[in-house]
């Protein structure tokens, strides 16, 4: 990989914050301000920096163009029925961006609206009729855009648009009204008339509501934690709801038989229960917690109940008893793979499945213990690389074991290998058609997913004061691969984007001589001050807050941008920003990539690619791909791979 010579200069300030009683340093502090004069200047000379780089970059135009044939198979939603109205999301081969279809006809399509290719459907609910569909779009990567309400029949727009809504919840109450919320407070909004603010939420909201209409479930996750609120809608006004706080649950549905199904914590991991919601105290366990198999999603059919867990890093459809729970067998599923949320109407379910190999497929069960394709979704699927799949055990220093999925072509002996992990949020890291995976295992590499602590399964086990477990768990899955011989550490890349950018960054700058090259895609850095920028503030209780003194004390012990040190050896490192990001604020980019270009003493270039019209979210095919194309070659320089 070519050696930079000079960098970019970036005045390093003495500035020296001491927070409970610990001095902290930010030198780099001024680079927050992204309209700055300094900043500015600096972010364009990195700009020049980071496309004289990538020019050279060998294999860059044919992963792009690899990834994007690979992609372009084109995906497709499961559908929703309403009233007999058949609603899908597919995007066909060939086009950027998904189309909402109803019954078949286009109804959205976001390339339309804006011939640059910067808009995207951020979501869409319809009426319960059918008649109507609620619409988000946003511009240029912000996800904060308008919500539209449209007639289904002429497509047209029923009152102006409502700005301002960041995929702002929708729960629908009749063919004429729904609720939303937008900045803080639930609305009740009459089709083509005004809305009226009905009630406060906290955090980050969440909205649904029985087939009937007769029950709302308001959830929020914020700081203080998990909260659900349930409203009977049969008395009194829709304007003025009395919603009653459910304790002991962190989600809840009122399924179309009327009952109310909560997800509740129990020793071993998540159970399903089942109670009348007039007296949602008064509950008993449906499906109890299976601490291998944690429950993911389910849906209640006309005789039975389907599950949808987690085991062993792949997906499984499992068949019960709707009154009693009691096991009747599991969906016969075509491999190991992910499943898509479940839609479900009369004693028929729909979901979409989809692996390494395969693009979303929806399938349709109606009953017994089969599923069959509903749909065949991509006509113009190209040849595929063979990849074989071995499933790993590192162990953790502290005897935890970690499941490490290796995806590769065949053939033994150390090969470029990227390692990618998450550990937040209760995620889970589940087998997906990834074209830029593909692409880089066709060209000879392997690719590794960690599956550390802080995933589905075991998030309290990795969140906030034992985030340091998620970090040691990646860090005995790259140690694993390389003492099996997998790889070696100077074919031993990194790839993490947002909070698994965090856990890459802190992989790197913890030990950086077991790495050979790594990209940060939107990632969290700076630990210490995340909360006052983009969604930081609603993140706290995943890693924990540092006006707290404990939290203070953790963040700091694995925050990247603190934990640079002058004179290390460090990779090759590209960090990934967008100029629409609302989530990530590029500031973390910024001050990384100067605290490490000023520090690095290793051969390999630290670089800053910065992309403005894109956020932290959906993007068109086509930047999509360019951006794995970047990602992957800066990654195959790196590591020895040759495209």
């Amino acid at each position: 990989m070519t050696r930079v010579t000079a960098y970019p200069r970036a005045e390093r300030t003495d500035l020296v914050e001491v927070l409970h009683g610990r001095p902290v340093a930010d030198p780099y502090r001024w680079l927050e301000d992204a309209a700055g004069e300094a900043t500015v200047r600096w972010s364009a000379e990195q700009d020049a920096l980071w496309r004289a780089h990538a020019a050279g970059l060998p294999g860059r135009e044919s992963l792009r163009r690899r990834a994007l044939a690979l992609a372009d198979a084109g995906t497709v939603t499961a559908p929703v029925r309403r009233a007999g109205r058949e609603f899908v999301l597919r995007r066909p081969p060939g086009q950027a961006h998904p189309v909402l279809h109803a019954d078949g006809r286009a109804l959205v399509d976001p390339a339309l609206l804006d011939p640059d290719g910067t808009t995207v459907l951020d979501s869409w609910d319809p009426s319960p009729g059918g008649t109507r569909v609620a619409v988000q779009l946003s511009r240029g990567g912000t996800e904060v855009g308008a919500l539209h309400v449209l007639d289904v029949e002429t497509g047209g727009a029923l009152g102006a648009p409502v700005p301002g809504c960041r995929h702002a919840p929708v729960a629908w109450i009749s063919d004429d009204a729904f609720y939303y919320v937008r900045d803080r407070w639930m609305r009740l909004r009459r089709v083509g008339g005004e809305d009226v603010a009905v009630l406060e939420v906290r955090g980050v909201p969440g909205l649904g509501i029985s087939h009937d209409g007769n029950w709302l479930v308001i959830s929020s996750a914020g700081p203080e934690g998990t909260g659900l609120r349930l409203a009977d809608l049969r008395h009194g006004s829709p304007a003025a709801p009395s919603p009653r706080p459910v304790p002991g649950a962190l989600a809840a549905a009122v399924g179309r038989d009327g009952r109310l199904y909560l997800a509740v914590p129990e020793p071993g991991g998540l159970a399903l229960a089942v109670a009348d919601p007039r007296r949602p105290l008064d509950r008993r366990t449906l499906l109890p917690p299976d601490p291998e198999a944690p429950l993911a999603d389910f849906t209640v059919l006309a005789e039975t109940l389907l599950a949808t867990r987690l085991r062993d890093g792949a997906c499984e459809l499992l068949r019960h008893d709707r009154e009693t729970g009691g096991y009747l067998g599991a969906v016969a599923l075509p491999g190991r793979g992910t499943l898509g949320r479940l839609s479900a109407e009369g004693d028929s379910a729909w979901f979409t499945y989809t692996d390494t190999l395969t693009p979303a497929q929806v399938w349709r069960y109606d009953g017994g213990g089969e599923a069959a394709v509903l749909w065949e979704d991509a006509p113009a699927r190209v040849g595929l690389p063979e990849v074989r799949t071995h499933v790993l055990t590192a162990t953790s220093p502290d005897g935890t074991p970690v499941r490490v999925t290796v995806l590769a072509p065949p053939g033994a002996g150390p090969r470029p290998l990227i390692l990618h992990g998450y550990g937040g949020f209760g995620l889970p890291m589940t087998p997906s058609h990834a074209p830029d995976s593909l692409a880089w295992i066709e060209a000879g590499g392997a690719l590794a997913i960690a599956h550390v602590r802080g995933d589905a399964g075991r998030h309290a086990q990795g969140v906030g004061a034992h985030r340091l477990r998620a970090l040691e768990d990646f860090l005995a899955a790259a140690r694993l691969l390389v003492d099996g011989g997998w790889t070696s550490p100077d074919r031993l890349g990194l790839w993490g984007e947002s909070n698994g950018g965090l856990l890459a960054a802190a992989a790197l700058t913890r030990c950086p001589e077991l790495f050979a090259a790594a990209v940060c895609v939107a990632p969290l850095l700076d630990m210490v001050r995340y909360e006052r920028f983009g969604l930081g503030s609603s993140w706290t209780a995943e890693y924990g807050s540092a006006a707290d003194p404990a939290a203070f004390r953790h963040l700091l012990a694995y925050s990247p941008y603190h934990r640079v040190r002058s004179g290390t050896r460090y990779p090759a490192v590209l960090l990934a920003s967008f100029g629409g990001d609302t989530r990530v604020d590029p500031l973390h980019a910024r001050k990384m990539c100067a605290a490490l270009q000023e520090a690095t003493s290793g051969d390999g270039p630290v670089l800053l690619r910065h992309e403005p019209g894109v956020g932290h979210g959906e993007r068109a095919a086509d930047r999509a791909a360019g951006l794995a194309a970047d990602l992957l070659a800066f990654l195959a320089a790196g590591t020895g791979l040759s495209p």
